[in-house]
């Protein structure tokens, strides 16, 4: 780099060429100064650049695992409850990196000139929040509002609201019920005094209220009591797990009737059912290990054909999967039953069935599909492709007629379904002749092959659906209670487990908010109500209540 030319070596010069040239001298300073700056931002934003290319191929990759996990042939190894986890914490991480992309994004703004002339990014559409949560208002105003001008205070010509989620931390406090006692000052006469208020659970601390959250907590949110009392003790309440165990299943004991009640309206009052079971690992101390029991769950939902019953589901616990016990808890049920193809399942549709005339067994056809998607070879299979869009014609035809009545369709099934069903199994029966029976596949071609009188059932019969996903979605939540909770203590405890579950299930299928009738049904059995009217005590009847509550006139 040349030295910077030194003007006073000439002294001669005249006073305008010295002016001019320091003038020149200023100018070319100041675009050396801004081709330096220019080289610096150009430098940084490479480094900007390339940061936000890596942060887009790491969004790209997470974006096509998210999807393989939701949409591909692997969902289907997945339990629901593991898929949940799975795409939790896929979207966790994508939310992750994309604000990482805002902010380098931002960076790369502010740095580029021409970025005051763009028009600024359109922010995120918010979602609207529930219109029945509690609105508390903070106005924000200005320091000063008074007019530089002069005339006063300025006036309120417009306003910017915005909605933001908070949360009020749970508070325990105690309740001191004080009944004051009355007499005659002269002695005359007795003492008068109010009655003691009905509790649910006698000399016990917990109210109503405080049993129906920890009933909650555990077997809708899945939080095992152990958790709840630390988190407890943390908020100022230090109860042992113990007693809250203690609690729980005095409670168990007295929803005990209405859960029975609530079993033999399901049994009595339909003729269509859905049936399946799910494991309940529970503690066997002899072994000092853990004993496979199961939660069977019984299901009715006429939604899919207008029925006027409401849906409940009741999940009775048993020791095994034998047939027998199937056999047991659906004894005085007649009519037709929804379910996977569990050999338990086939004498209940014979004359060797005990307690009632032979059921139907109405088989579900998404079981089918997964069998054969779980045999597709890793190459692929043409003959799983074309088996799946196959299916996927009939349960088009499904959406279409879901909540018309049973008879309307019934005749649609006729009229569209029972040709594609029909050219579905011949076609299926060809396939499965070329195929080796003792491959996967081959087992499941004739899975379906075996048991076609069960998944045709559902064509001469509207009250029927093609598949028992209702049930299926219905176990999610015991199952999801026993992910978190591992195992239960004792069959006993499995039967408490059972009933509280059973109520959850029902208000989560009724619309019903659980710890609103939870409070509702503990507040009834502690004032006797269980003698006076055990229907009302039903969660579908709670949901009908608090549904006319809400339309009549005059409500608040």
């Amino acid at each position: 780099m040349s030295e910077p030319f030194d003007i006073r070596q000439f002294p001669g010069l005249p006073p305008e060429v010295v002016k001019a040239f320091e003038a020149q001298q200023f100018e070319l300073a100041v675009e050396r100064a801004a081709r330096q700056h220019e080289q610096a931002v150009g430098a940084e934003k490479d480094v900007f650049i390339t940061e936000l290319k890596a942060l887009v191929e790491k969004l790209e990759s997470q974006v096509a695992d998210h999807r393989r996990t939701k949409f591909g042939p692997k969902s289907e190894k997945l339990s629901p409850d593991q898929l949940e986890l799975a795409l939790e914490d896929q979207e966790t991480a994508i939310a992750e990196t994309q604000q990482q992309i805002d902010e380098v994004q931002n960076k790369l703004d502010q740095l580029d000139k021409t970025a005051k002339d763009k028009k600024p990014r359109k922010p995120r559409k918010p979602r609207t929040l529930p219109e029945g949560l509690p609105r508390v208002e903070r106005v924000i105003n200005p320091e000063n509002i008074v007019c530089p001008c002069g005339c006063g205070d300025m006036v309120k010509i417009g306003e910017d609201r915005s909605e933001r989620l908070d949360v009020i931390p749970a508070q325990y406090q105690v309740v001191v019920t004080v009944r004051p006692k009355y007499a005659c000052p002269k002695g005359r006469t007795g003492v008068v005094q109010a009655k003691a208020p009905a509790h649910l659970l006698e000399n016990s601390w917990p109210t109503e209220a405080l049993l129906a959250q920890i009933t909650v907590a555990k077997f809708c949110d899945f939080n095992p009591l152990n958790r709840q009392s630390v988190a407890m003790a943390r908020n100022g309440a230090p109860i042992d797990r113990s007693v809250l165990s203690d609690w729980m299943g005095r409670t168990g004991a007295l929803i005990a009737p209405v859960v029975d009640h609530m079993a033999m309206l399901l049994l009595k009052g339909s003729t269509r059912l859905y049936v399946d079971e799910t494991t309940a690992p529970v503690l066997d101390p002899g072994r000092g290990k853990t004993k496979t029991g199961y939660f069977w769950a019984v299901m009715r939902d006429d939604r899919g054909w207008n029925g006027p019953s409401p849906p409940g589901v009741v999940f009775h616990y048993r020791p095994g999967r034998n047939g027998k016990y199937a056999e047991e808890i659906l004894k005085g049920f007649d009519g037709t039953i929804q379910v996977d193809a569990y050999g338990g399942y086939t004498a209940l549709g014979t004359s060797k069935r005990v307690g009632g005339a032979p059921l139907k067994l109405a088989y579900c056809w998404s079981h089918g599909r997964r069998a054969l998607i779980k045999a597709q070879p890793k190459a692929g299979s043409p003959i799983v492709d074309e088996a799946l869009l196959q299916i996927a014609a009939i349960y088009k035809i499904e959406a279409e007629i879901r909540g018309l009545p049973a008879a309307q369709r019934r005749a649609v099934r006729q009229e569209k379904s029972c040709q594609l069903v029909d050219k579905f199994f011949v076609w299926l029966n060809a396939q499965a002749g070329r195929v080796s029976r003792k491959s996967e596949l081959g087992k499941a071609l004739a899975y379906m092959l075996r048991r076609q009188e069960g998944f045709r059932l559902f064509l001469d019969d509207g009250h029927v659906d093609m598949d028992s996903n209702l049930v299926e979605n219905a176990i999610r939540s015991p199952a999801m209670t026993r992910r978190n909770t591992l195992f239960a203590g004792h069959d006993d405890g499995a039967r408490c487990w059972a009933r509280f579950a059973s109520l959850i299930g029902t208000c989560r299928i009724n619309g019903v908010e659980p710890y609103a009738y939870l409070l509702d049904l503990y507040t009834k059995l502690a004032n006797g109500h269980l003698k006076k009217d055990i229907d009302t005590l039903m969660p579908w009847a709670y949901a009908a209540a608090t549904s006319s509550q809400m339309s009549s006139p005059g409500t608040p």
